[in-house]
């Protein structure tokens, strides 16, 4: 095992350190909870009776003798989203190939899952960011009943994985496994759906053509092929060693994706609490976890959404991660992958190319990533650099690629597109917030110009159209962030920004919202705190402001002197985000949600 890279081992180190009093009470807290084996000893016959009422004559006898694993499967299905569609069948299924081990299953509950493809730029994106909240304290609801040794998560899509993550910490004194489901096929190339998208905005290609290339782009059920937040959240399961190694990106419908299916399940009955080999998610998930976690995210250039995400998933394992964590390993963590919008290859390409097990290998055998951390398969993160074949019908494993089948995708650390992952910590007069590089050409990672304020994004949709924004400027839209509105994502500013840039003009954007994995050539200062409706310095701009964006520098600020900016009044959000569309049930997460930084969460003081 190679020695682990300096600033990895300081960051890990320092992680351990501040989290220590919050670590210590989760564990504890975990270990009481897991006095009782199984956890369904200590119903009544009353609670037992209704809960395997419905199930088989051998199902039931099997969980009444509490000799074999009962695995909770908690689901996020439904069939709007293409990536879940998939999950229709599972649950029968997982109980089929649990049934071949002498196990049961039974549907826990089920979650809600929203998709912000179809909610991007509409008022139902404003529930987005707070459905994580929702999911987690649903995953508690569905775990809550004492009668499982075991759990299975289905879900992966933006706010569902994260949010099924910290519910399940919270019975970490039981093992957990996700199972995916993986992406759609290929459909129109990355740079063509993003070229009509462009010609749509500048008015130049109308709806038809529009929406004959999104349906090319979004074609089948399966995950979205770009590197966004969905994909993400796949390579961050893999890296903290909660899926199987090399499943991520396996296509819905496959025979390799119905073995991985059965693979897991047998895996889950054997590592929980009835199982030869217990693991409780508790041991399995520490500090190593989430820096691995955050490696691989940087290494493949991955989500902004996992600056906020993280943050929270290790809050819920008492871990304190922060910005500058994310920033130092950044330094150092060389850019392995491109993958759209941070090339033009989809996440197919990339599992061609040698997938998760390649890059696993590269930033294990650099000294980037824990392979001593534990796992849910194998021995410990180690066994990661394996991928998944079938040898006359049969699961088997292999050695992961020991080159990049295609080095415009995927590449070697010692060849790497850049030194650094790509992610920055911006720091200034205006706050802090962060910025995604890995996309943005060098010449475009400082913008000085002056400030263009707006409220709602889609005040930018009026100026782009009456042809206001033909300069150089900074856009700064704000009262986007989770106290304002729920901080939506601004996918819907993408094209504007970029057509700008196209025509030669010096543009960024500044936001209290987000952007997520969808950033990209244009530079964004992102999750902007304290946030405008926190009295934030972003509510006292005007336009013309002169702004810094300086990626390379890592600075955030307003040409003023610190007096004139503290002098002046603070605006006052005009957009009402109050009710309409189930927002006024989320009156109260957005009275009480903690800053980006801290995880944008509603959930912290129960942690």
């Amino acid at each position: 095992m190679a020695e682990i890279n300096p600033t990895v081992a300081e960051v890990t180190a320092r992680i351990r350190e501040r989290s220590q009093g919050p670590r210590s009470d989760y564990l504890s807290l975990m270990e009481r909870s897991r006095s009782l084996k199984p956890q369904r000893s200590q119903l009544s016959c009353g609670n037992l009776a209704h809960g395997f009422a419905a199930c088989d004559g051998e199902d039931k006898d099997r969980i009444r003798l509490m000799e074999s694993a009962n695995i909770g499967i908690v689901t996020a299905y439904n069939d709007m989203l293409s990536a879940h569609q998939p999950y229709a069948t599972y649950p029968d299924v997982i109980k089929e190939h649990l049934r071949e081990v002498g196990s049961t299953g039974q549907v826990a509950g089920g979650v809600p899952a929203m998709c912000d493809g179809v909610t991007q730029g509409q008022t139902g994106m404003e529930l987005s960011l707070f459905s994580r909240d929702n999911i987690a304290q649903a995953t508690a609801v569905a775990l809550s009943h004492h009668m499982f040794d075991g759990i299975v998560c289905l879900g992966i899509c933006d706010k569902i994985v994260p949010g099924l993550v910290i519910g399940v910490l919270r019975f970490g004194h039981l093992p957990a496994l996700f199972i995916p489901a993986g992406p759609m096929p290929s459909g129109l190339p990355n740079a063509e759906k993003a070229r009509v998208r462009q010609l749509f905005a500048e008015g130049k290609v109308g709806r038809e053509e529009l929406l004959a290339a999104e349906s090319a782009s979004y074609h089948s059920a399966g995950t979205c092929t770009f590197y966004g937040t969905a994909n993400s959240n796949q390579m961050v399961m893999e890296a903290m060693g909660l899926q199987l190694p090399g499943g991520s990106f396996v296509n819905p419908g496959t025979p390799l994706r119905e073995a991985l299916t059965r693979q897991g399940c047998q895996q889950i009955a054997r590592i929980a609490a009835t199982g030869a080999e217990p693991r409780p998610l508790a041991e399995v998930i520490d500090e190593r976890s989430f820096v691995n976690a955050i490696v691989a995210l940087l290494a493949s250039g991955g989500s902004t959404n996992h600056t906020i995400h993280l943050i929270a998933m290790a809050r819920a394992a008492g871990l304190n991660v922060n910005w500058d964590d994310f920033a130092d390993l950044s330094a150092v963590v060389p850019l392995l992958a491109r993958v759209y919008p941070n090339g033009q290859a989809d996440i197919n390409h990339f599992h061609a190319a040698g997938g998760t097990g390649f890059l696993f290998r590269e930033l294990l055998e650099g000294g980037f990533m824990h392979g001593d951390a534990q796992t849910v398969w194998g021995q410990n993160m180690s066994a990661y650099v394996q991928e998944p074949y079938l040898e006359s019908g049969q699961l088997a494993w292999r050695p992961a690629a020991r080159e990049s089948l295609d080095e415009e995708v995927l590449r070697p650390a010692s060849k790497p597109f850049a030194e650094e992952g790509g992610l920055r910590l911006l720091r200034g007069n205006l706050g802090r917030g962060v910025i995604k590089v890995s996309a943005v050409k060098a010449e475009h990672r400082k913008v000085t110009a002056p400030a263009v304020v707006i409220d709602s994004q889609h005040s930018l949709v009026e100026k782009f159209e009456a042809g206001e924004l033909e300069r150089d400027c900074v856009v700064v839209v704000r009262f986007q962030g989770p106290r304002a509105n729920g901080m939506p994502e601004l996918h819907k500013l993408t094209p504007l920004l970029g057509a700008l840039q196209d025509k030669g003009f010096a543009v960024a954007l500044v936001t209290d919202g987000r952007m997520s994995g969808a950033s990209g050539k244009v530079p964004a200062a992102i999750h902007v705190s304290p946030e405008a409706a926190q009295g934030g310095p972003l509510g006292k701009l005007q336009d013309g402001d002169l702004i810094t964006v300086d990626a390379n520098e890592g600075s955030l600020c307003v040409v003023l002197e610190e007096a004139a900016l503290t002098e002046r009044v603070q605006a006052v959000d005009t957009v009402d985000s109050e009710a309409g569309v189930g927002r006024e049930l989320f009156a109260l997460f957005r009275r009480a949600v903690s800053s980006p930084e801290e995880g944008a969460s509603v959930l912290f003081e129960a942690f």
